[in-house]
């Protein structure tokens, strides 16, 4: 199998990854195992890619997972007191689900808009500007 094909198969891979987890939530071990027999890539390399990936998980999360920025510009501009803040309002710490499965809290490197930092995300909704009392809206 040459490069170009790996690298066109590892692309079709992250897809279909990503397709799964958007229908799931996650990577249920289930779907990971069906994956493997219809494309052919051992369950082992999926799994890999499934764990290096950060926003591909297979752990359930909750509905909503909030992901606190914690690059240096966002760390400089109080991302601290708002992952406290998170932590605080959701009763959890980071990589935990609340008990009602409604948020997951995470930390994620640079979102790309230090300018306007701290930043989080909701899913796949970005927040720019996060204050303490935006935070308690939002994580209702």
């Amino acid at each position: 199998m040459t490069l170009e094909h790996r690298l066109v198969k590892r692309e079709k891979l992250l897809n279909q990854l990503k397709e799964i987890q958007r229908k799931q939530g996650y990577l249920p071990e289930k779907q990971i195992k069906e994956l493997s027999k219809k494309i052919g890539i051992p369950v082992v390399e999926i799994y890999s890619a499934a764990t290096f990936y950060s926003m591909l998980s297979i752990k359930k999360k909750g509905k909503k997972v909030v992901r606190i920025c914690n690059s240096p510009s966002c760390y400089l501009n109080e991302s601290v007191d708002i992952l406290e803040e998170s932590k605080s309002i959701l009763g959890i710490d980071v990589n935990e689900t609340t008990k009602d499965g409604k948020f997951t809290l995470e930390l994620t490197s640079c979102i790309g808009c230090c300018d306007k930092a701290p930043a989080i995300m909701i899913n796949d909704e970005l927040i720019t500007g996060v204050t303490k009392d935006k935070l308690k809206t939002l994580l209702k």
